[in-house]
């Protein structure tokens, strides 16, 4: 079955930085991969895209501050997080776009989130 398991997450100070990786595993025909965040009590919102080309897409809050990228051998996506705010604590989960089998309907696959909290 397909897996999206994330790591990398932590407690950072105002400033700092922080890597978080996405590995997609048992997936087929992998599209656009990206990052999304959910901070308690808020809707679930975008962070950053990257489709299978390498072309990227930003949220307005993390432009400038955020760069995501990709590995397509390692069906691996990455978020390097620099200049942090308080206001960037949330949940971080990443998709993938892909299918299960090799001719299977290719649909948004999920990981379970980790933390990021960036507090003093």
């Amino acid at each position: 079955q397909v897996q999206l398991v994330e790591s990398g997450g932590g407690l950072v100070q105002p400033g700092g930085s922080l890597r978080l990786s996405c590995v997609a595993s048992n997936i087929y025909r992998v599209g656009t991969m990206g990052w999304y965040r959910q901070a308690p009590g808020k809707q679930r919102d975008l962070v950053a895209t990257i489709t299978n080309v390498g072309t990227p897409n930003y949220a307005d809050s993390v432009k400038g501050r955020f760069t995501i990228s990709r590995d397509n051998v390692k069906n691996t996506v990455y978020l390097q997080m620099n200049s942090l705010k308080p206001e960037d604590t949330a949940a971080y989960y990443c998709y993938s776009v892909g299918s299960a089998t090799a001719w299977g309907l290719r649909i948004n696959y999920w990981g379970r989130g980790t933390q990021v909290t960036v507090s003093s």
